[in-house]
């Protein structure tokens, strides 16, 4: 079978993708997970925490809660459900380090959940961690002039 007759059988025989609906979901799920956020913030805040310190409550108790989810599998039955609403970027972030941890923890502690739980976000974290060091000096060098 040459490759323009497979896309053509492919494309003949793929089922029509619920856009809508899937983007629907996305946005439902996602808003959830934020307005779930806002509810953690405002709890620290009346519990007596600063604006900052709420904030950092806040992100510390996502990310528990969603490593705590994946590692029911939960967190994957959600995301199977609400599609891209889950890759809000605090609890998508938690989940894919997770989750490569919970996948090799069969092939030991350090050779497995260790060196595999930053292979997904790993790069992220490089990347984010280079590029704000380059913003911090381009920042410094423009302040110096």
């Amino acid at each position: 079978m040459t490759p323009e007759a497979y896309q053509k059988y492919v494309k003949e025989r793929a089922k029509p993708s619920p856009i809508v609906k899937d983007t629907l979901l996305a946005f439902v799920i996602g808003g959830l997970i934020c307005v779930i956020g806002q509810l953690i913030q405002n709890g620290w805040s009346a519990a007596g925490l600063g604006k900052e310190d709420a904030g950092t409550a806040t992100s510390c108790t996502l990310v528990f809660i969603s490593a705590l989810l994946t590692g029911f599998n939960l967190y994957n039955k959600i995301a199977r459900f609400g599609g891209a609403g889950t890759l809000v970027p605090i609890t998508g972030f938690a989940n894919a380090v997770v989750s490569p941890a919970i996948d090799f923890k069969s092939e030991g502690f350090v050779t497995g959940m260790a060196a595999k739980m930053f292979q997904i976000a790993g790069p992220v974290i490089v990347f984010g961690t280079l590029a704000s060091v380059i913003y911090g000096v381009a920042l410094m060098l423009l302040q110096n002039l």
